[in-house]
């Protein structure tokens, strides 16, 4: 039995392929380190890990933003490498510089994983949804994510990010067989961990493919497109009216192939991908989200002003969501975002 969530909302509305006047907005690392607030809890947290699973703080962060800023969804404050770490690799922050894992090489590390134990790490996570949803407002969503199985395994492979994703794609094209059993292993763990974020309030998923960009086309195909299809297949069986977004960010213009393939509910685009082929190409089939430069929102004034006036003369007639497209950069001053959410929202 799914929980049952709260009324439809704005964003929920526009991910219906309704057109919204203004469009919702949410930004992707809308909780994080350009908060004073978030800076605090993550001081008594202890390591970032320890942060995404502890549920009063990571619902704390979650919610932060939103007292701030008029947005229109939360999203649960966690990390794409939580599957990692609950099928049993070694995760670990290093302040300064990002995620270390432990990397897998070969079809025999696999071994090393356990998928028997990863739904019980992904408590805190469900736990954390739970709480937030009991605090907002009826019409707010929280949304759940996790990363696409193609970006989650480059991390597993490489040890941490990479530009280059040079091993996992030698694994890909030596050994395509046991690669693909770390891709299915991914899309069995992802589909668990997204019904069990729904089942504790999502009401709206995202699918981080962050380095979808590094492929070629019939690889772009094998590893992006058709275990996307595959996670939204399995989550739409039991949880069909749940939006999902995929996000298959530096993709080009095999975004269009994605958007045809997948499944998927709606595609956020990334700051590279022309306005105008998002809404040739793509907004006809489905909402698009999207794609503001998050350097530009760092730099603010009428740069800023002038961006966001031809997003939404472009894209705001017809079933889109404001986004970034990617994260927010930590240096951003908040006041440049509630800016931001003022300019859509028709405040300016």
């Amino acid at each position: 039995m799914l929980r049952r969530h709260q009324s439809k909302g704005r964003l929920v509305s526009a991910l219906s392929s309704e057109a919204i006047d203004p469009p919702p907005i949410w930004l992707m690392r809308q909780a994080g380190r350009y908060l004073p607030e978030y800076r605090e809890v993550r001081a008594k947290a202890g390591s970032f890990l320890d942060l995404c699973l502890n549920p009063t703080l990571a619902a704390e962060v979650t919610l932060q933003p939103l007292r701030r800023f008029d947005l229109d969804a939360a999203i649960v404050f966690s990390d794409i490498l939580i599957v990692p770490y609950a099928l049993g690799q070694k995760v670990e922050f290093v302040e300064g510089e990002g995620p270390k894992l432990e990397p897998l090489r070969n079809g025999k590390d696999l071994a090393r994983l356990d998928r028997t134990s990863a739904e019980k790490q992904f408590v805190p996570v469900y736990e954390t949804l739970a709480r937030v949803v009991s605090e907002l407002p009826d019409g707010v969503p929280v949304i759940g994510f996790c990363g696409a199985p193609w970006t989650v395994a480059t991390y597993m492979v490489e040890g941490g990010g990479s530009k280059d994703q040079a091993e996992a794609k030698l694994w890909a094209y030596r050994d395509p067989a046991s690669f693909q059993n770390l891709i299915d292993l991914l899309v069995e763990t992802s589909i668990v961990y997204l019904l069990g974020q729904v089942k504790a309030g999502a009401a709206v998923l995202q699918i981080f493919d962050s380095w979808a960009g590094g492929l070629p086309e019939d690889e772009f195909a094998r590893w992006c497109v058709l275990p996307t299809r595959a996670i939204v297949a399995g989550v739409k069986a039991s949880a069909p009216a749940v939006p999902i977004i995929g996000f298959p960010r530096g993709c080009g213009p095999l975004a269009e192939a994605y958007a045809h393939g997948t499944g998927i509910d709606a595609i956020g685009c990334d700051t590279s991908m022309p306005l105008a082929f998002m809404r040739e190409n793509l907004q006809g089939r489905m909402p698009v989200q999207g794609n503001l430069d998050p350097l530009l929102l760092l730099a603010g004034g009428t740069h800023l002003e002038r961006r966001v006036g031809e997003i939404l003369d472009l894209l705001g007639h017809a079933p889109f969501v404001f986004n970034l497209g990617h994260g927010i950069v930590p240096d951003t001053p908040p006041e440049h975002v509630a800016r931001l959410v003022e300019l859509v929202k028709g405040r300016a």
